[in-house]
């Protein structure tokens, strides 16, 4: 059984290396929530909670997510025993929405958990690789040629181009002059409308590594109609919000992969869940990204190692977003590979000062013994 002690909720501000923009918003400083879980030997599990500041991503925001976990998903955890961290979902499944809310405070008692049994988190989870390859991101305001010229050092496996619609192939063929053979892939972020069909059939010609969500979050038919008339890929990404989803996505032959993120789909238990429906239906995965910190990220890189995650997800090193993370092994990408930590947990270390400095608030809720 998990003995929770207390759970502290800290709203950390850190200002990115460079500006981060999509066709839907700007990141300049990411404000995000760090969520410690302690039991009561004072053993200390770290998840995160993605949600943007604003809801240009999805409707939550840190400001939703703090309400509920400190007004709605704690005090329902605080009723209930728990003895393995797979039930948190089911526990959670009686409040509608707010995902990435409750995979905040569940990927704290997965790494708990797994520092209880004395394994790292990839063991727990049954991942099955020591180094998951990585993918990186260019934003609309990144310099492509000065910050290829980097990334190409460091052997980066597929490159994603956010874009803007009328504009995709001029952004992509300047990207093509300097990344070589590393193939290349663009983000629709779900600007596109079915009147944009025979636009995107027309990219087809550039072969793309994949297209990601193109149409708009609840669509599954046009991604379907996209899928049967073009031979570039088409990935899913903020269509799939659980399980369930996934499972409509597949079933319908709206992808060809699914991009998974941890906080999006609700945590590590949807996204084990979604895992074994791939395995299943023989659908790549791979591992999104949301600009998180090297607690997050540590999250992502375990879910990484699975069997099914096949292609290269979003996991480039700390030093593309901060000038100093908030652990103290920092990710490091060499020759396109991410090592999976193996020490118990997350396997990294936090930097408590630092992370004392980046916190603007925070709240401590106090369990009961049951």
């Amino acid at each position: 059984m998990i003995h929770l002690d207390r759970v502290n909720v800290r709203h950390v501000s850190m200002k990115l290396k460079r500006p981060f923009q999509t066709v839907n918003g700007l990141v300049v400083v990411r404000d995000t929530l760090i969520i410690e879980a302690f039991d009561t030997d004072g053993r200390i599990g770290y998840g995160e909670c993605v949600a943007f500041s604003d809801p240009f991503y999805s409707p939550e925001t840190t400001t939703t997510a703090w309400d509920q976990l400190q007004n709605f998903l704690l005090p329902m955890l605080n009723k209930k025993r728990i003895e393995h961290p797979s039930e948190i979902s089911s526990i959670f499944s009686a409040i509608q929405g707010h995902p990435m809310a409750k995979a905040g405070i569940e990927t704290a008692i997965w790494d708990l958990y797994a520092k209880l049994q004395d394994q790292s988190l990839k063991e727990t989870l049954g991942g099955v690789r020591d180094e998951v390859e990585s993918g990186v991101v260019l934003s609309l305001t990144d310099d492509i040629e000065k910050q290829v010229e980097e990334y190409n050092k460091k052997g980066y496996k597929r490159y994603k181009l956010k874009v803007q619609k009328g504009k995709e192939r001029d952004i992509i063929n300047q990207a093509k002059e300097v990344v070589g053979d590393t193939p290349i892939m663009f983000d629709g972020n779900g600007m596109y409308d079915p009147e944009d069909m025979l636009h995107l059939s027309k990219l087809d010609d550039l072969n793309l590594f994949m297209i990601e969500q193109p149409f708009r979050t609840d669509d599954y038919y046009y991604h379907h109609q996209l899928k049967e008339q073009i031979n570039t890929p088409i990935s899913l990404d903020e269509t799939i919000k659980s399980e369930h989803d996934a499972f409509q996505a597949m079933e319908l032959r709206a992808c060809d992969n699914i991009n998974v993120k941890i906080g999006r789909v609700g945590g590590l238990q949807q996204a084990l869940n979604i895992h074994r429906f791939a395995k299943v239906a023989n659908m790549p995965l791979w591992c999104g990204g949301m600009l998180e910190t090297g607690i997050g990220r540590a999250h992502n890189v375990a879910l990484a190692s699975l069997e099914q995650f096949t292609l290269p997800g979003d996991l480039s090193e700390s030093s593309r977003y901060w000038e100093e993370d908030i652990i103290k092994e920092p990710f490091v990408v060499k020759d396109g590979l991410v090592n999976v930590p193996d020490g118990p947990g997350i396997g990294v270390t936090v930097n408590v000062k630092l992370l004392n400095q980046r916190t603007i608030r925070q709240f401590n809720y106090k369990f009961n013994k049951l």
